[in-house]
Order: structure tokens, then C-alpha cells, then sequence
């Protein structure tokens, strides 16, 4: 019996077809990329993306993605702020018709871009299907980060105006309303919308929020009249400078004056807004300590203090893997994510996997070493529950028993530098301990001149020292940071050496913990931040402050 409706073969082969995403990249910040946006990006064969948001897209693009580079062509139109880039449509249209999946990204929204509108046209014309992810656009998203509604209940109109393009009408139009306006111009040009504005009938008088570098860590907003925007420029030396191309949102009407964005400047009054914090971690031990951070407006960057490097002997790590194969062990103990990974790397060299754990014991100190083990498909059967430390798994641990133990061997992989204390305290409980160096730790090579610069010139707001290993390597590899630098430390062992090393502790943890840590280090930075306020100081991060300026110890 023949199948009815159309055959396969009466479908276009649309795997031989290329494809555009148009895409709005958002503002600047990249948590505001939308899920459709990551998928997208994903599956690309090529990016397309304006320089200021690369950044933003190319992390969730595949590590083959072909990323042409739009160069700028005109200097002049550089200076004017409106940087005339190599034909990204030209791109857009030589990948497409190869057949090849194109992501093109754009600040903003796709549909608030008159470029991105042209591109679209051209695909349509020449048959290319595409599709349209919209993104938070500039002019809705940097209000929102800065504090200033749009709308409010009595629902007044909002009027978006580019002052580059705008024409005398338009100006006209909005000055003669009583609308809000939003603004979209250059740092250098504020002042003569602002003019541009009162000429057309808005009194001098009118409220106006202007925003650098909105939804970023860098974002800076200052608060005037129409009438003042060149006097508050000038005070606070933003202007003259030769950033003055930047590119700004300006909001006019009532909801941008001060007193309302004092209370809902909800970004800028993060405790660690725009501070650089230094993490002397890698970047897998660090990643959740530094989305930890960013979340109070951090600006982590990580150095590699410690390097891990194979035993210089593997017999004996072998010999204790193939003895969990064996039964010769009750108990696995691990004590870092490094220990997990080295144990993985062998297991994997001998084509073994997380089912070579079948009925062994296992037990993790710290959050990090157990998701480690999951991820493996190991889920640990003890997890200190109070301290996360070997003294904290030691309270937990059982004693051996005969009766119910069959085997009183554990078997412990760590590192070459490891303490004695887990090893002494599960001899006492009676079990033999097979005490085995799985990896060694080496001091890192230096990191970037220009950050041993920044350590050493105070252009770190804080660092956070997550034990005396840190203190040392740190300062060996790198130099001492600058005492204008906020000092952090894990604990009392760790402050001590830091101490020993002449560096001052102004944040202690209150546990040893290194997310207690980061929140310690954000209750000072809003202390600090309050402190300012109340004395009515400006709010300045640690580097900015003047040298010789004297800071309090405080502990938290």
C-alpha cells in the first residue's frame, strides 16, 4: 500500500540551506542573554557579532565557531562615537548561502537596530530563512539597572529619541510633552540634548539620570536637571576626557529625580559593586566563589597560585586503585576536588568507571569534593556535618568494628603536602589507613605582568586567601598586594601567615568556609558603603581611595 500525502523528496533539503539567527545581545551585562539566545549561539557555525558584544556571545558559542572580525573602516566616524564597521551583511550573506548556520549578534534588540533591519531585508531577497531572537533593549534594560522606572501607575508616555539621528522635529515633539524621555547619545554630547530639549520647551528645571556603561560592572550614573548635566559633568571630572564617545542613556522626567533613585538604585548600591577582587584559585576551584561574587557586584579575577602535577612515582597510586577493584578496601576518603580528579584520570587510563566504587564507602570533605564525586556518578556516604575540614570528617567517622566491618583498610588519596591529622585520627578509630600521594602541588608560574602590577599597585579592590598556602604562593609568584587592598583570610591560620608575610587583615570568616568567606568580605563592603553615606562621603571602592588614607580593622 503506497503512503499518501507528499514524499520526503518533495521537501527542500533544508540541512543543505543556511540559516540566520538575528540576535539581541542585551545591554552589556550577560546574564540578560535570553535561553533562546544560548541555544542559538550554541549551534552556530559562524558569529557574527559588533566588538562590544563579543564578549557577551562568544563564551556560549562552540570552540569551533568561525568569528569573523568587523573592523572599524573610518576613523572619523570613531571619533563621533558611530564607528562604521567592515560589511557584516556582506558576511552574513557569503555564510548563509554556504550552507552554514550564522549567528548575528547586535547590542540590544534586533529590531531597534536599523542595520539589523537592512541584513533581514537582504535575506529575505535572496531566499536565506532567518529568525529573530529578541534581546533587553539598551534603552529599557540601563534604566532598569540604574534605578529609573519608565512608567509608573498614572501611566505617563514614554518617548525614545536617538539624539545622533534625531531630527528638529523630533526634538520639537518631545520638548513640547510632558512625556519621559530616553535618551540615547554620547557622554560629550548630554549637555546639548539637554539644550536641544529646554529649547523646545523643557524647563531647565526637569529631573535627568544620564548612565555609562549600563548593566555592567562599570556602570556609572549621575543624577542633574537638564539645566545642571554640564555643571555635574564637569564637578565630578567625567568630562572633558577623551572617552567622551561613550555611549550613554539618558532619562528626563520626574521618576529620574534624585531622592526616588536613591532608593531604587538597586545595582550601583551592591556591597562590592565594581570591586576587583582577587581570587588565588584556579579557575575550576573558583568558579562558584566567583559567581558568588558577582552576585554582590564583584569583578573576580582568579590567579592560579598552586600548580598539580602527577606523582613522581604513579606505582603506588596504581596499586590502590587496582585494591578498589580488589576488595582490599571499606572506605575511599577524599579530601579535595583534586583527589577526585586524579582518582578519575586513573580510573579512566584503565577504562574503569564510577561502578569500580560498588560497594566501598566513600566520604567527601566539602561541597566542591562531593559535587565532584557526583558528577563522577559517585554520591558519598559521609559528608562532615559540621565543620568542612579533616577534624570535622574525623567527628563523623565510625571506629572499626569487627562485626560489622569486614574489611578495616581506607584507602586515601590526597596530596604530597597533606597534614597527618586525618591519617592519626582514623588510626585511633582502628582502621589502617593506606595513606597514598595521588597529586602533587607545585607553586604556579607568575601570572601577567600586568597583574602582578595590579597586585603590587593596589588596582586590587580585595583578595581573598582561602588558606596560608595561598599567602605564601601569592606572594612568591606575584609580589605583596598594595596596602590600599582589602585583606581577606579563611581563617586564623591563614590571617597569621598573612600577618607573618606583613599584610594587614581587615575581614576574617566567620567560618572556614570560602562562601562564608565572600560573605564576609560583602558585609564589610557594606558597612564600608554606609559609613560613606553617613558621613556623606561619595561611595569610592578601596583603590580609589586617597594614598595615606587611614582604614579601621575589622573583623567579621
Amino acid at each position: 500500500m503506497s503512503p499518501t500525502g507528499p514524499a520526503v523528496s518533495d521537501f527542500p533539503a533544508l540541512s543543505a540551506q543556511g540559516h540566520v539567527t538575528f540576535l539581541g545581545a542585551g545591554p552589556g551585562d550577560p546574564g540578560l542573554l535570553t535561553l533562546r539566545a544560548v541555544e542559538a549561539l550554541a549551534s552556530a557555525d559562524v558569529l557574527v557579532a559588533e566588538p562590544d558584544v563579543l564578549g557577551v556571545v562568544r563564551c556560549h558559542a562552540r570552540a569551533g565557531v568561525s568569528a569573523p572580525e568587523l573592523t572599524v573602516v573610518d576613523a572619523q566616524s570613531t571619533a563621533a562615537g558611530v564607528p562604521v564597521l567592515r560589511d557584516a551583511a556582506n558576511l552574513v550573506m557569503e555564510a548563509a548561502k554556504g550552507g552554514r548556520r550564522v549567528v548575528r549578534a547586535v547590542s540590544g534588540d534586533p529590531g531597534l537596530d536599523g542595520n539589523a533591519g537592512a541584513e533581514m531585508l537582504a535575506c529575505a531577497t535572496a531566499g536565506i530563512p532567518f529568525e529573530v531572537v529578541p534581546g533587553v533593549a539598551n534603552v529599557v534594560g540601563v534604566p532598569a539597572y540604574a534605578g529609573v522606572p519608565l512608567r509608573d501607575a498614572q501611566g505617563a508616555d514614554v518617548r525614545f529619541v536617538d539624539a545622533r539621528t534625531a531630527s528638529e522635529r523630533c526634538w520639537t515633539e518631545v520638548g513640547a510633552s510632558d512625556a519621559t524621555a530616553v535618551v540615547s547619545t554620547t557622554l560629550d554630547s548630554v549637555a546639548s540634548a539637554a539644550g536641544e530639549l529646554v529649547s523646545a520647551g523643557r524647563k531647565p528645571d526637569t529631573p535627568l539620570t544620564v548612565t555609562v556603561a549600563g548593566t555592567t560592572t562599570r556602570q556609572r550614573t549621575w543624577t542633574a536637571t537638564l539645566g545642571t548635566i554640564a555643571q555635574v559633568l564637569k564637578q565630578a571630572k567625567v568630562l572633558p576626557s577623551p572617552d567622551g564617545h561613550q555611549p550613554v542613556i539618558a532619562v528626563v522626567g520626574e521618576r529620574s529625580s534624585a531622592a526616588q533613585r536613591d532608593q531604587l538604585a538597586w545595582f550601583e548600591s551592591k556591597p562590592l559593586f565594581g570591586w576587583k577582587v582577587l581570587v588565588p584559585r584556579t579557575k575550576e576551584q573558583s568558579a562558584s566563589l566567583s559567581d558568588q561574587l558577582r552576585s554582590y557586584g564583584a569583578v573576580p579575577h582568579e590567579v592560579p597560585t598552586i600548580a598539580v602535577e602527577p606523582p613522581r612515582t604513579p606505582q603506588q597510586m596504581e596499586r590502590a586503585v587496582k585494591g578498589l577493584v580488589t576488595g582490599r578496601y571499606e572506605w575511599i576518603a577524599f579530601t579535595s576536588v583534586n583527589a577526585v580528579k586524579a582518582v578519575r584520570e586513573k580510573f579512566e587510563e584503565y577504562g574503569l568507571d564510577a561502578r569500580a566504587f560498588a560497594g566501598i564507602k566513600v566520604a567527601a570533605v566539602g561541597e566542591q569534593t562531593a559535587a565532584a564525586l557526583v558528577d563522577f556518578g559517585v554520591k558519598p556516604d559521609l559528608v562532615p556535618s559540621g565543620e568542612q575540614s579533616a577534624a570535622g570528617l574525623l567527628e563523623d567517622w565510625p571506629p572499626y568494628d569487627p562485626v560489622f566491618d569486614p574489611i578495616d583498610r581506607v584507602f586515601l588519596p590526597r596530596a604530597d603536602i597533606a597534614t597527618e591529622t586525618l591519617v592519626a585520627g582514623l588510626i585511633e578509630l582502628g582502621w589502617e589507613v593506606d595513606d597514598v600521594t595521588a597529586y602533587r602541588t607545585v607553586r604556579a608560574s607568575p601570572p601577567p605582568s600586568d597583574t602582578r602590577e595590579a597586585i603590587k599597585g593596589g588596582g586590587f579592590d580585595a583578595v581573598l586567601f582561602t588558606s596560608s598556602s595561598t599567602v605564601r604562593n601569592l606572594v612568591g609568584i606575584a609580589g605583596k598586594p598594595h596596602n590600599v587592598t582589602v585583606i581577606a583570610c579563611i581563617g586564623p591560620a591563614t590571617a597569621k601567615t598573612a600577618e607573618e608575610h606583613g599584610l594587614r587583615v581587615d575581614v576574617l570568616s566567620p567560618e572556614p568556609s570560602v562562601h562564608k568567606l565572600a560573605e564576609a568580605l560583602a558585609e564589610f563592603g557594606a558597612q564600608r558603603r554606609e559609613a560613606a553615606k553617613v558621613a556623606g562621603d561619595p561611595v569610592t571602592r578601596p583603590s580609589e581611595r586617597r594614598p595615606g588614607a587611614r582604614r579601621r580593622r575589622t573583623t567579621t
